[in-house]
């Protein structure tokens, strides 16, 4: 895939322009750019979320699933870099699957909308989620305009679900639940009943 960058300052993106992997260039804004843009920064902050003490129970298995979606994310960047190129296969897509069915069945069936936030981790893995939201409909975005293979769409689709489990894994694992949101209406008329 590519050289190597050793020259990281090369100007030549002063201009408002930026090339891919295929040697074309693009402007800065362009949908493709965008959605790189968008999954580079859900795998840094998925590494931010890796610098949090996590319980020891789930500690090492975290760190390496959290480790191997940093890789794929990575490659899911140089598949969008190179149009008509493919990286991502079905089977990660897969594996995705399988830690979301392992880690979702830990937990309580979830019978209200929860709010982010909870553990220091928790809310991290929140934020992570969004972001790859973020990431997953500038894909989606970018496959009306360009075609595009179907796993990274479907990974990022999959991955944030992942991230929603993984955030409700690391609440109950600290030791506290789901921060349950509590509409405002719904309140009140518990009140008044209770008058």
């Amino acid at each position: 895939m590519g050289n190597r960058l050793s020259k990281i300052a090369t100007r030549t993106g002063d201009a408002g322009m930026t090339g891919l992997g295929d040697g074309s260039r693009v402007e800065k804004d362009h949908l493709r750019i965008c959605a790189m843009g968008d999954v580079d920064e859900l795998n840094s902050e998925i590494g931010v979320l890796m610098t949090e003490t996590f319980p020891a129970t789930i500690a090492k298995d975290l760190q390496t699933l959290l480790l191997q979606v940093q890789h794929d994310l990575f490659d899911l960047g140089g598949e969008l870099c190179i149009p008509n190129y493919t990286l991502l296969k079905p089977e990660h897509v897969a594996q995705l699957d399988v830690w979301l069915e392992q880690y979702n069945q830990t937990l309580p069936p979830l019978t209200e909308f929860i709010l982010p936030g909870g553990s220091r981790a928790a809310a991290q893995a929140h934020v992570c989620r969004t972001v790859c939201r973020r990431a997953e409909r500038s894909i989606v975005r970018l496959g009306w305009a360009e075609p595009l293979y179907d796993a990274p769409r479907q990974y990022v689709n999959r991955l944030s679900d992942l991230l929603f489990v993984l955030a409700r894994v690391l609440n109950r694992e600290a030791g506290g639940g789901d921060v349950l949101w509590k509409h405002v209406k719904e309140e009140a008329a518990k009140k008044n009943e209770a008058k």
